[in-house]
């Protein structure tokens, strides 16, 4: 079995920077059964250090962020997500879920927005080079929005290869700046069951992400996953929790056979309180087997 760690903070039960407010309200309850497992920890979420988030972003951006109540959360959040990819990198555990209060893919350099507040894969990716001199990482956003943030900070890093699953198809020239136009929406997904949704997108993911990351060669690969892309909530494209489980069981076997296992799995956009609390333990409870 693998070993797992979960990042959290119970302020993210109790504020989001969502449409609906905590979305993570039945946290940590919704997984006690997988954290009474032997190879699953919890982690408290570290508020973020000052110093990494300037190697990163503005201080006009801090003081904005500062001013901005619903981003309360975004310094624990970014900590978590620092913490998980130090921990997954050092051999610690296998590989990670980051439970966030505030999202980090719409953040750039000198702006925020978007329910997002500092952009914290981007952080994690500043700190392990700098702190543990690992160098090359590969990104898979499957939120229903693009990630504009992360996209602007690593656009002219040849050593990330990011692919965005989002409204459009391009591609960089060097090939590791990725945009696939998603299967579903509201028009594309009527007329069809759930399953073929389910399908479709699955399907999509792994013919667009697997031979680019084996390619690639990371040592470490994060999963932004989003469930505003679920049936119901804010960016639905009609999917349900059997497609995140097929892309997590996907990411589990890509990783093992490209990074020997270090897999990073980053909670991005989604806002209900009853798809969070039945779509995200599966995911963890994939992660650890």
């Amino acid at each position: 079995m693998k070993k797992t760690g979960v990042f959290y903070h119970p302020s993210f039960s109790r504020k989001s920077y969502l449409t609906q407010g905590a979305r993570l309200e039945d946290f940590p309850g919704a997984i006690e059964h997988i954290l009474a497992r032997d190879n699953v920890t919890m982690y408290e979420s570290p508020p973020i250090e000052e110093e990494w988030i300037l190697k990163v972003h503005t201080p006009e951006l801090i003081r904005g962020v500062e001013a901005d109540t619903l981003c309360s959360t975004a310094w624990h959040s970014a900590g978590g997500v620092v913490l998980a990819g130090e921990k997954v990198c050092t051999g610690e555990i296998d590989n990670a879920f980051a439970l966030i209060g505030a999202g980090g893919h719409h953040s750039g350099r000198n702006y925020f927005g978007g329910y997002c507040c500092f952009n914290d894969v981007v952080i994690t990716i500043t700190y392990l080079r700098e702190i543990h001199n690992i160098q090359r990482f590969a990104i898979l956003d499957t939120d229903a929005h693009h990630g504009d943030g992360t996209r602007d900070l690593l656009y002219s890093d040849p050593d990330v290869l990011h692919v965005c699953f989002c409204g459009m198809d391009s591609v960089s020239n060097d090939g590791t700046k990725v945009d696939v136009a998603a299967p579903g929406g509201f028009w594309a997904s009527r007329g069809r069951n759930e399953k073929d949704a389910d399908d479709q997108y699955a399907d999509k993911v792994k013919s667009e992400f697997y031979q680019r990351v084996v390619d690639f060669e990371p040592d470490l690969i994060f999963w932004y996953f989003g469930f505003d892309t679920h049936k119901g909530d804010y960016g639905s494209l009609g999917l349900s929790g059997r497609c995140y489980q097929k892309i997590a069981r996907f990411m589990l076997q890509t990783a093992e056979e490209v990074t020997g296992g270090r897999l990073e799995v980053v909670l991005a956009g989604g806002s209900r309180t009853d798809i969070a609390t039945n779509v995200i333990p599966p995911i963890i409870d994939i992660l650890s087997k």
